[in-house]
């Protein structure tokens, strides 16, 4: 049988129990081994001393709110183009999740900014534009929560989802294209890392375990919209449907 047959909600609603009992185990266990890695493996900095640590979560959080949201607004965009329920549906069950890791981001961004810059908060570039991500995450919930008709709450916040990506790259360049408190990319894809390989590991394997936890929960969430939204389906009413 084809695989395209999980683009409807009917077959992905049983598979999407399936993987995220898969994905929860896997998030599990990379959460355990980052921790590990990163608090009792990865070096004490020579400038940051012990405030460092905070970098195992804070850095992966980041990754993950701004990754969240392209893959939010390109499920987005497809249900917006093809008019597939599903991809919105995908898009919607994205949204609480990437608002949770940009939450997360800039809380411990602030933790770890007050031993450093000796300030909780700065209207830094980097900063300011990470927090414009978390205001685009609740405007899209807040947008689909106060439209009742689902069809035009995904038309409506779809547009508001793919007007605000032009954010994410601002958040990524921001520390090269203005003179910013907030240190350049932990990581990057032409230069070779400038951190031990112990504290590399850790924050790798930590970012796996976040992405491993959100498309966990997104799973788990997409279940419940198909819920709410296919309640009067016949095969949701079937026992051999709901499992």
């Amino acid at each position: 049988m084809s695989i395209w047959k999980y683009s409807s909600p009917q077959y992905f609603y049983p598979l999407a129990k399936k993987m995220a009992v898969f994905f929860f185990l896997l998030a599990s266990i990379l959460t355990v081994w980052g921790l590990y890695v990163g608090f009792f493996v990865a070096p004490t900095d020579f400038q940051q001393g012990e405030s460092y640590r905070i970098i195992f979560i804070h850095v992966p959080a980041a990754w993950m709110s701004m990754l969240i949201y392209l893959i939010m607004s390109f499920w987005a965009a497809i249900g917006l183009i093809m008019n597939t329920r599903l991809s919105s549906m995908m898009a919607h069950a994205l949204a609480p999740t990437g608002a949770l890791m940009t939450f997360i981001a800039l809380w411990t961004g602030a933790f770890w900014g007050r031993p450093t810059w000796g300030a909780w908060w700065v209207w830094d570039a980097r900063l300011t534009s990470e927090l414009i991500l978390l205001f685009l995450y609740i405007g899209y919930m807040a947008l689909r929560a106060s439209i009742e008709d689902p069809r035009r709450a995904d038309r409506a916040s779809a547009i508001l989802a793919l007007v605000g990506i032009v954010n994410v790259p601002i958040i990524y360049f921001s520390v090269q294209w203005w003179n910013t408190l907030h240190q350049g990319a932990s990581v990057s894809l032409t230069k070779s890392p400038s951190m031990a390989t112990s504290m590399l590991t850790g924050m790798l394997v930590m970012a796996l375990a976040f992405w491993m936890y959100s498309i966990a929960v997104s799973l788990i969430r997409v279940r419940r919209i198909i819920r709410d939204r296919e309640a009067n389906a016949a095969w949701l009413s079937d026992s051999s449907g709901v499992q």
